[in-house]
């Protein structure tokens, strides 16, 4: 998809513009937000700008958003399940410090989430904490202080059952804490998952209880969303993934995508002879045409004309 978006000339703007980048902008220019929306700062910047701005941000990204605001000016510290680095978590914990004192903190698993529980039930060391998830909280956020109130929100593209796990354990801990009659005034939540993204999850989730000899996975390297549709695929059967159908050098060669080495690796007979069950799933952004280009290449490397299963 950001190939073919270069190739028609569009220029991309980084998420945390320079002064330079802006200023090449003027009124005469389209800056078009992301469905991820952007940090409030940035959007600040663009508008002084002066130019037109087509804004797609996700309705459920808007929602969190607005949850999350909600939680600062209650003095809730937002939790957010998530990657910190994530654009779309940037966006959200702009939100939770620009209206106000809001804080907030960032856990990418279960592992962080139990860490973060011990610490509100048990303590510990403020400057070992501060370190583990340096990067991934508000500034001036202490874990003494501001895991007291807690509101849980989530990245909408993460995996909906292990967001529901976070939202558990924590409001476990809470409640532990602070008794069930007073956790209303310590814990809050809020799920939301994109609905596109959901459904990829739930179809594919069915499809891995169908005998498969192995799941391709195509989309971008850098998409949240088709990274987990890798990662429960990896789980069940050989799984692939793939930016698009050129990476299918051969049936004896693929390149495609390891998820713990960070970067493309070489997989040599990779496709079984004979008949064989292959799945196919792709991210939620994922252009149509590159997944039946996906379809057509796996038809092509097993000696099946396209022409002939149309006829059929």
């Amino acid at each position: 998809m950001n190939d073919q978006i270069r190739n028609m000339g569009i220029q991309t703007v980084s998420p945390k513009p320079t002064d330079e980048e802006i200023g090449r902008l003027s009124s005469e220019d389209v800056v078009i937000i992301p469905a991820f929306g952007t940090e409030v700062a940035t959007r600040k910047k663009l508008e002084e700008t002066g130019c037109m701005m087509v804004d797609t941000t996700c309705g459920d990204v808007m929602s969190v958003w607005k949850r999350v605001r909600q939680y600062s000016k209650e003095s809730v510290t937002s939790i957010i399940h998530g990657k910190a680095k994530h654009e779309e978590t940037k966006a959200t914990t702009s939100q939770a410090t620009a209206y106000g004192a809001g804080h907030y903190l960032v856990v990418y698993d279960l592992a962080e989430t139990d860490y973060v529980c011990d610490y509100i039930l048990r303590g510990g060391s403020k400057p070992e904490f501060l370190e583990k998830f340096k990067g991934a909280y508000s500034p001036g956020f202490d874990p003494e202080i501001h895991l007291q109130a807690v509101g849980v929100a989530n990245q909408t593209t993460m995996l909906r059952g292990e967001t529901e796990e976070v939202q558990r354990r924590i409001r476990a801990a809470m409640e532990k804490k602070y008794g069930a009659d007073n956790l209303p005034r310590h814990f809050r939540f809020f799920d939301t998952i994109c609905g596109a993204t959901q459904d990829r999850q739930d179809a594919l989730e069915k499809m891995l209880k169908e005998p498969m000899n192995l799941l391709i996975v195509v989309g971008g390297y850098n998409s949240s969303n088709t990274s987990h549709l890798a990662e429960m695929g990896e789980k069940v059967l050989p799984t692939y993934f793939i930016k698009n159908a050129a990476k299918m050098v051969s049936e004896k060669l693929i390149i495609h995508y390891n998820l713990h080495k960070q970067q493309e690796v070489e997989t040599r007979d990779w496709l079984p002879p004979g008949i064989i069950t292959v799945g196919i799933t792709a991210g939620a952004s994922c252009p149509n045409n590159l997944i039946e280009d996906a379809i057509r290449r796996l038809f092509e490397l097993k000696g099946v004309a396209v022409q002939e299963l149309l006829a059929n």
